[in-house]
């Protein structure tokens, strides 16, 4: 699993840091300068929208179906394989007879059916069938970590686009304070309170105030294309996320639940399951079969009318007896192959574990920013307004000023940055539990059902057959909502 480390953090798989957004603004100020989309959105259509929408999502259905069809193709080796056969011939030659010479020429049609039926293998074909059951199994939970992954990924455009446009807006508010002090500063050097230094320190604010809002409006506008990427269409009118998701127990229970419902952790169990059988297949390979035999065929020749009608049957035994080495080379690999995904089995174990313990504590840690953010905020906005008042009595200067606004714009900056954090660090723990779905969140769409195509292809109908018309239907109507 692919982590990121940020500031001595290890982040979950999907999670970049600098994608944690504000989830309200902490300043009562104006609305953003950039144009928005006039409907409300709310996070959970921004969720649900991303979920109907994801190519990542198609892409993994896609091969889950391909995953189920590997079960159908082991069930098949259980049926009659049944074959037919025409072709005409053409014969010629010289005979000799009696001291005769004579041309021989003959034009047949040659037409067969044959049958071929497996009886017994000592339960290679089963343990294939029950090995590809259990792959399906796995490549299911790989759809589900896919699922948590875009998911996570909108709530962070989501928050992103939020916390840009909060950091816009702070901006321009700062930038409205300090034209106010170049003015001031500007009429106060007009009657010589100041001197010119003290009007360019505040040209040098504004410039710089300039340059940061150019910069967060940057900032806002890459993220709106992430939105883009990450859910299908532009963000509307972004409502606050509202309060944070509910987390399952503290640390240690969440470790408990995320090694029993984590994707990772059941797909790498199901990954064990299916290489154990693969082994107990290949040790069967090496056994004997048993199977049933049949053909029937008829060939006539044209122009003449003459024909023959044949038929045989019964039943073959074959079995290995020396492939230098082969066989037994397969089993060894098999149980190579097992034994290396029982290793990735209890290093998944414990890197899921590590995630879930990384999540908290940024998690405990974003909660703890954030108080202080708020604090710092509350403090600096204080010593801004005190510094001015005293600056207009002659008391402080303008750099005084000048270094307080910077402070209270760093602060408040801070404090959106810790409330980003917090909402995205809760979101992260859920991911890192394995509770990050759709169904989980009860998001307002059309949950996928993994079984639904499983169950029409499992016993491996052919197209003439009800379930293979049923199957045919799905098909299409796969095939339309791709073209949407």
């Amino acid at each position: 699993m692919a982590h990121n480390c940020i500031d001595g953090f290890s982040y979950p798989r999907g999670w970049m840091r600098r994608s944690a957004l504000a989830i309200g603004t902490i300043l009562a100020v104006g609305a953003l300068s950039l144009p928005r989309p006039a409907f409300a959105e709310t996070l959970a259509q921004t969720l649900a929208d991303a979920y109907e929408h994801s190519g990542l999502l198609d892409q993994n259905r896609a091969l889950l179906r391909a995953a189920d069809e590997d079960v159908a193709q082991a069930v098949s080796q259980l049926r009659p394989i049944i074959n037919w056969s025409a072709d005409i011939r053409r014969d010629f030659g010289l005979r000799r007879v009696n001291g005769v010479t004579r041309g021989v020429s003959d034009t047949d049609f040659v037409t067969g059916i044959s049958l071929d039926l497996l009886l017994y293998d000592f339960g290679l074909t089963q343990f294939q069938i029950a090995a590809a059951k259990e792959s399906v199994l796995a490549t299911r939970q790989t759809l589900r970590s896919v699922e948590q992954l875009v998911l996570l990924r909108a709530v962070a455009a989501y928050v992103d686009v939020r916390r840009n446009g909060e950091l816009v807006t702070v901006r321009q508010s700062n930038l409205g304070l300090l034209r106010e002090e170049l003015r001031a500063a500007q009429d106060r050097f007009e009657v010589g309170e100041v001197t010119r230094t003290d009007v360019a320190l505040a040209e040098a604010a504004v410039a710089s105030a300039q340059a940061g809002l150019a910069g967060a409006r940057g900032d806002l506008t890459q993220s709106i294309e992430e939105f883009r990427a990450a859910v299908g269409r532009k963000p509307g009118n972004l409502q606050p996320p509202g309060a944070l998701p509910r987390l399952s127990g503290d640390i240690e229970g969440a470790k408990s639940i995320a090694v029993r419902k984590h994707p990772d952790i059941i797909e790498a169990r199901f990954e064990v399951a299916s290489a154990e059988l693969t082994v107990k297949a290949a040790e069967a390979a090496m056994k004997p079969t048993v199977s049933l035999f049949g053909t029937i065929g008829t060939t006539n020749e044209i122009g003449r009318g003459d024909f023959d009608r044949t038929g045989t049957f019964g039943l073959s035994i074959d079995g290995p007896i020396y492939q230098g080495g082969l066989l037994s080379s397969a089993v060894r690999q098999a149980m190579a192959q097992r034994d290396a995904l029982r290793g990735n089995l209890h290093e998944v174990r414990h890197e899921v574990m590590q995630d879930v313990g990384n999540a908290y504590a940024v998690l405990l840690a974003a909660r703890a920013s954030l108080t202080a953010g708020r604090e710092e905020v509350r403090a600096a906005r204080v010593a801004f307004n005190g510094l001015r008042e005293e600056a207009q009595l002659g008391a402080r200067t303008t750099l005084d000023v000048l270094d307080s606004e910077q402070d209270l714009l760093d602060a408040q900056a801070n404090a959106i940055d810790a409330e980003s954090d917090l909402f995205i660090a809760a979101y992260a723990v859920l991911e890192t539990i394995g509770e990050l779905t759709a169904e989980d969140l009860r998001l307002n769409v059309q949950i996928y059902d993994p079984e639904g195509y499983y169950d029409l292809v499992k016993r491996a109908p052919v197209p003439s057959s009800k379930q293979g018309q049923k199957l045919d239907r799905v098909l299409k109507a796969l095939g339309r909502d791709r073209e949407q």
